[in-house]
This record gives C-alpha cells, structure tokens and sequence, in this order.
C-alpha cells in the first residue's frame, strides 16, 4: 500500500478532498493511505508558532524550517525498512 504524507497546518481542511473522488476511492480500494501531520505540532514554544517574519524585512511572513524539518525526520523510514523505502 502506497502511504502518502501530507505536513500542513490545516489537516481538517485537507481531509475531506482526500475523501472525495479519485482519491477517495483509492483509499477505500486500500491503494493508499493518506497521514495528515500538523506542523504546529513539532513547535517548541506555547504559542506553536511555526511562521516569522522574512529576512530583510518586506511583506508577508515564511515558514520556519526546524517545525517542518523535525516533522519530516519523524515520517523517514527506519533502518528496517526496503531499499525502496528509504529511496521516498
């Protein structure tokens, strides 16, 4: 079964396009399995911030790299794993 992880900071938003149509059916065929990770959830401050302001200033806000980099390491295959695992 293909598994694909989606990291967004709004997984109730996502889940219901991941029900519907196309890839709805797939899961329900047992294709593939879909695993929404909330970004605030890799914050290390009470306020779960994951966004600051651009570097030099400017409009608009970016993400912060560490939330999304440590919610990305905890997805990697362990060392259990297929070489084909390892190669996602």
């Amino acid at each position: 079964m293909l598994t694909i992880d989606v990291v967004t900071l709004f997984p109730e938003v996502i889940a219901p396009y991941l029900a519907a149509s196309i890839p709805g059916r797939a899961a329900a065929a047992g294709l593939v399995q879909y695993r929404l990770v909330q970004l605030r959830d890799f914050t290390h401050d009470r306020h779960a911030t994951v966004d600051d302001y651009a570097y030099g200033g400017g409009a608009g806000m970016v993400l912060k790299p560490e939330p999304f980099f440590e919610a990305v390491e905890t997805l990697r295959p362990g060392p259990g794993c297929s070489r084909r695992d390892r190669e996602r």
